[in-house]
């Protein structure tokens, strides 16, 4: 049903006008308190099987929503009631900026994708903070707050711009993410070389200590999957080193290789995200576990188009699995579909729960190759 839907109506929009327009209906839905039970009822059954315990957090299952399209935290409430066990708000940046000039995303239909350059347009760090100190939530949800740099910051001042979004987001976000992989917004991937990430780290996660005293809020970063491997172990390491909590895994990619879109489609800048994607991000999901094992939790996002997609980033290594993409081509049954098909194939698996089939696929992979030694 959805899929005739999006064919006739969705996909004759403006990508981003869609949005807007699903979005208000999401936002809607989700104030109506019969309504909202209703929907969550269908749309979000709980799995038992299916709980999660991740960075200290208890959740319904490993299942989030990632960063890019709540922005501004105005549908918390609206995603949890769609399905999803966490919800990941931003990007945030110290200042609010309008992003990019449009139009700065585009579908790639053929290839179940999407590039986007919307370069962190939000409200900034103050009125998010304001807006989720004021919340009253209709459902306990877990919520991250991705935060990321202000474009008109220069590169040699970034590390206060993140900690001014620390101070204020920090009392308000279960966890925090320091995004340093968007390809939309100058400079910013160099940030993710280890000699500046070290420092931008360590005075986030200061900031964090400081302001929010009850509770120690998990720090994670997201990486691009366009990193070299040896980059993709020199961010592993230092992760381990400063006691990091968790890496996302990955970001939107520069890539542009073996798309069936028009080439007019596929020449825009910006970052893709979606099934192509689905390769590189389990390749650099497979390394970071094989580096780190289960000594930071690993978030796996990127191209998880349906179940079997999930249960192979947890196979490779993640605690946690994302997707937004494909949530624009699937429609409001993704996350029930989702988690309908992770039970199953946790009930046909040789593990008892969903922590030891994390990273399985690795071991094993490892397992053979020694013995083949």
């Amino acid at each position: 049903m959805y899929k005739l839907f999006f064919t006739l109506f969705f996909s004759r929009m403006d990508p981003e006008a869609a949005h807007h327009l699903a979005f208000r209906w999401i936002r809607a839905a989700a104030k109506v308190p019969v309504l909202r039970t209703y929907l969550a009822a269908l749309l979000a059954p709980r799995y038992e099987e299916l709980r999660t315990e991740a960075l200290g957090l208890r959740m319904h299952g490993p299942f989030g929503l990632a960063a890019g399209f709540d922005k501004n935290a105005v549908a918390i409430d609206g995603m949890t009631m769609l399905g999803f066990d966490h919800v990941e708000i931003g990007t945030v940046t110290a200042m609010a900026q309008p992003g990019n000039p449009k139009k700065r995303l585009f579908r790639l239909v053929p290839d179940r994708a999407l590039i986007n350059r919307m370069g962190f347009n939000n409200d900034g760090s103050a009125a998010v903070a304001q807006r989720l100190g004021e919340r009253r939530p209709a459902f306990k949800a877990v919520v991250g707050v991705n935060i990321g740099k202000t474009k008109v910051v220069p590169e040699s001042e970034a590390v206060d711009d993140y900690v001014t979004s620390t101070e204020r987001l920090a009392r308000h976000a279960d966890y925090l993410v320091v995004n340093v992989s968007s390809p939309n917004t100058p400079g910013l991937r160099n940030l993710q070389a280890t000699e500046s990430l070290r420092p931008l780290l360590t005075a986030v996660r200061e900031a964090a200590d400081r302001t929010e005293t009850r509770r120690r809020v998990p720090l994670l970063v997201k990486i691009a999957p366009d990193l070299a491997d040896e980059d993709v172990d020199a961010v592993a390491d230092l992760a381990v080193e400063l006691g990091l909590d968790g890496i996302i895994a990955t970001n939107t990619t520069i890539a542009r290789t073996g798309l069936a879109s028009p080439a007019e489609l596929t020449a825009e800048t910006g970052g893709l995200s979606g099934a192509p994607l689905k390769e590189r991000s389990q390749e650099v999901l497979r390394r970071l576990y094989a580096r780190v094992g289960d000594r930071i939790t690993l978030v796996g996002v990127g191209g998880i188009e349906d179940a079997e997609d999930a249960w192979q980033r947890i196979l490779a290594g993640a605690t946690l699995i994302q997707a937004y993409s494909a949530f624009i081509y699937r429609g409001p049954f993704f996350s029930r579909a989702i988690h309908k098909g992770l039970a199953a194939r946790l009930a046909a698996s040789p593990y008892a729960t969903l922590a030891e089939a994390v990273g399985a696929g690795v071991q094993d992979h490892d397992r053979k190759e020694s013995s083949a030694a």
